[in-house]
């Protein structure tokens, strides 16, 4: 027997895509993992640390070195200044830290704003922790969202905005007019953000601007961030969260019943992989920059509608020209018939019938694995 409260949430759409994909043989463009190695200097930091002994419990926070590296990134990158010990927590991946975060601050009845489409832990979450999740849409094609929307889904009983930026599954990068209007309605209703930045470093146009950045939001901010996405290694499930004292103490009273802490050895080869310089940065995104052009460009080929994404590595294509109007159906019919592995964007909506007619391609994959993906997807044009 299931608890009510998960009961209808079912088995995540990620774990499902990729059952499928891996029984019909199809390329797997559903779940957002590279099919390519990580760095090899992270790897052989792995190897020294559990060679070295670094095998037992680490520290509930995460390790010195760990909170050392994130503390000069932070100022390296965007001008924060997070105490080292007190105001970082590395938790088991980024998901576990939105969990932390919003068990930490919301009381049963408290509400959550997020956006939809949304990553689907988040409405998970939220009603885990016995909150009332109200939503804000983004809008296909431009993903832009209404100001007013946002002012009426905050209640008296709101406690906290979700923010994704870069955003998954949509690609775009909230813009600095956006960024600001949330960040006054937040100090206007004394509201907690919780921003989820894991795609920090893949930002194809504009830039990546931290909510903790703006006028009076460092007090206010949980910043979410990790490792995974950026090095390649989402296997290893190193996130973290950048707050606040108070926010601090209030995530890591959930993190040390939740995971307590995270992999040891895999936590110094974050730490080491932390010191890249610039140029890895540069390698990163313009690797993930030529994927996205050739996809883009082929799906547009091809016959979707599609916008290039500005941000994180997935494209939203508009497929009803294929005479599909469902995307769940689309979606099985390309499992099936043609070969590819996608996402039905509707499992990110509270109001499913908004995202029908788009599916999510990841492009985090090989240069040849996107080109016989797109051999397949030709199949749509006969």
């Amino acid at each position: 027997m299931i608890a009510r409260r998960l009961a209808g949430f079912g088995t995540t759409i990620f774990t499902e895509k990729t059952r499928l994909a891996v029984e019909h043989g199809a390329i797997n463009l559903a779940q957002g993992f590279p099919d390519f190695d990580g760095p090899d200097f992270v790897k052989e930091a792995a190897i020294a640390a559990i060679r070295d002994g670094r095998g037992q419990y680490a520290r509930m926070t995460g390790i010195p070195e760990i909170h050392d590296a994130l503390s000069a990134k932070y100022r390296r990158d965007y001008g924060l200044d997070y105490r080292v010990g007190e105001e970082l927590t590395v938790t088991s991946g980024a998901t576990e830290a939105i969990f932390a975060a919003i068990l930490g601050v919301c009381d049963p009845g408290d509400g959550i704003v997020l956006f939809e489409p949304y990553y689907d832990s988040y409405k998970a979450s939220v009603v885990m922790a016995g909150g009332v999740p109200s939503f804000v849409t983004l809008e296909a094609p431009q993903w832009s969202y209404d100001p007013a929307s946002l002012v009426d889904a905050v209640t008296e009983r709101t406690r906290a905005i979700l923010l994704n930026t870069p955003h998954n599954p949509t690609g775009k990068v909230f813009s600095d007019d956006e960024l600001e209007a949330i960040a006054r309605l937040c100090v206007e209703r004394d509201l907690v953000c919780i921003t989820d930045e894991v795609y920090e470093h893949m930002v194809y146009e504009g830039r990546h601007v931290p909510m903790a950045t703006l006028p009076g939001m460092r007090e206010r901010t949980i910043t979410i961030s990790s490792f995974g996405k950026t090095f390649s290694l989402t296997g290893w499930k190193i996130g973290w969260a950048a707050a606040p004292r108070h926010l601090s103490a209030a995530v890591r009273a959930a993190h040390q019943f939740i995971t307590f802490a995270t992999a040891t050895p895999l936590q110094h080869a974050a730490a080491c992989a932390l010191s890249a310089g610039p140029e890895y940065y540069d390698r990163l995104l313009a690797g993930y920059r030529e994927r996205r052009d050739y996809l883009v460009g082929e799906l547009a080929r091809i016959g979707f509608g599609v916008r290039a994404p500005a941000g994180a590595y997935y494209v939203c294509a508009d497929f009803r020209r294929f005479s599909f109007e469902d995307d769940v159906a689309f979606c099985k019919h390309l499992i099936e018939d043609v070969g590819v592995a996608a996402i039905p964007p509707s499992a990110f909506y509270d109001r499913p019938g908004k995202g029908r007619g788009y599916v999510r391609f990841a492009f985090c994959k090989k240069l040849e694995t996107l080109e016989a993906a797109v051999g397949r997807l030709e199949k749509l044009c006969g």
